[in-house]
């Protein structure tokens, strides 16, 4: 093999491999103070005295909180001039060190009903409306709307997207250095491969490549896809071993202070082939227009039909019929790999600086193969900017030569 792809193996790669030198900055508590106060101020905009927040990524955007779901209720509530924690009383040891803004804790034991308190708290502050985290699970929801009798109950996703879509300098930055970590991965994933070589062996490899260049933990997800195979957006069961010929398709991505990277290549392993260099090359077109569409003001799904067109001018499609693009042309990205807005014909909220999109319009021709380049890419006034460098050859997917 040749051109980056081969020709080296797993030991050295991960011996080598090392963190940047110098690291971004993390979220501090000055910048989450500022999200509470700017959640506030639509909060009285749209008439709601307070908004529940439940782990994941909301509750980690707001308050620092890097905790997942589980059947306790862990729960913020923010009105207009307080903010209020509540949790299990032997989790306060736990949370209170990763709690990044100043709030009241309110704590219940293991015989008690959580929902009360939080209809307790509303009931103390005599509130008559409840925002509910879009991400809580509904066994919340239902519990709260029983117990908080006489509150409006509503969903706080308009407000939590508003504000998360655009980012600051700050998730700008740790977004590239994640991307930038999971570039480099690539690049030295195309090196070990080699002919029998399991697509499981792969995914292991990335995900300790993950780990040694300093990302949290190893991969977020990864997918590694050979020949026909690539021709299933998401793959299939299995672990297929690697042949002279094929096509690859690996995506995967890392986080860094839980902001996320998402990038896929697709190259040849071995001798070219010509149908697949012709759609290849078509992709390449659909993600450059895209990209060229992505302008100020511009609305999402306008981008989705820039690349669309090219896919269509060369008789491909058209809408999601195959061979085609079965998907959106992109996802906004942040501290959730897909989060909105997105790339898709029915989103018309308008471009501005700050937002973060994938760019990935996947060309499927089903039972033989399937491309995607998916690069990112953030708005700036001006328009938009790449955070890396997207693929440039089917045969030379890392600039070697």
């Amino acid at each position: 093999m040749s051109n980056g792809v081969g020709g080296s193996n797993v030991s050295d790669e991960l011996q080598t491999i090392r963190p940047p030198a110098s690291r971004v900055d993390r979220i501090n508590k000055s910048e989450r103070d500022q999200r509470v106060a700017q959640l506030r101020v639509l909060m009285r905009k749209r008439g709601v005295e307070a908004v529940l927040l439940t782990p994941g990524s909301n509750l980690r955007y707001f308050a620092g909180v890097p905790w997942g779901q589980t059947e306790r209720l862990v729960a913020l509530i923010v009105t207009a001039d307080q903010t209020v924690m509540i949790c299990p009383k032997f989790e306060d040891s736990a949370l209170a060190p990763v709690l990044q803004i100043d709030a009241a804790f309110r704590y219940w034991e293991e015989d008690e009903d959580p929902n009360a308190l939080v209809a307790n708290v509303l009931s103390e502050l005599s509130l008559k409306s409840l925002a509910i985290d879009p991400n809580a699970p509904l066994w919340l929801y239902d519990r709260v709307r029983k117990t908080a009798q006489g509150a409006e109950i509503r969903n706080a996703e308009p407000m939590t997207t508003a504000l998360r879509a655009r980012k600051s300098t700050t998730e700008l930055a740790l977004l590239l250095e994640a991307k930038q970590m999971t570039l480099e991965v690539h690049r030295r994933a195309a090196r070990v491969l080699h002919e029998g070589m399991r697509a499981s062996e792969v995914r292991s490899f990335i995900d300790n490549a993950h780990r040694a260049i300093g990302a949290d933990g190893g991969n977020t997800f990864c997918a590694v896809q050979f020949g026909e195979g690539t021709s299933h957006p998401h793959g299939v069961p299995g672990d297929p071993a690697l042949k002279e010929g094929d096509l690859v398709l690996i995506d995967t991505g890392c986080s860094v202070d839980g902001y996320q990277s998402d990038i896929t290549r697709t190259y040849a392993f071995g001798a070219p082939n010509s149908e697949i260099q012709r759609i290849w090359n078509i992709e390449k077109e659909a993600q450059q227009a895209a990209f060229d569409a992505a302008q100020p003001g511009v609305a999402c799904g306008d981008v989705d039909r820039a690349a669309r067109r090219v896919l269509e001018s060369y008789d491909l499609g058209p809408d999601y019929h195959l061979p085609g693009l079965p998907h959106r042309t992109g996802h906004g990205i942040g501290l959730d790999i897909h989060e909105g807005p997105y790339l898709v014909r029915s989103d018309e909220t308008p471009l501005a600086s700050g937002m973060c999109f994938s760019n990935e319009p996947m060309i499927v021709v089903p039972g033989q193969f399937g491309v995607r380049l998916e690069d990112h890419f953030y708005m700036t006034e001006e328009g938009p900017e790449w955070f890396t460098e997207p693929q440039h050859s089917y045969t030379d997917p890392f600039g070697n030569v």
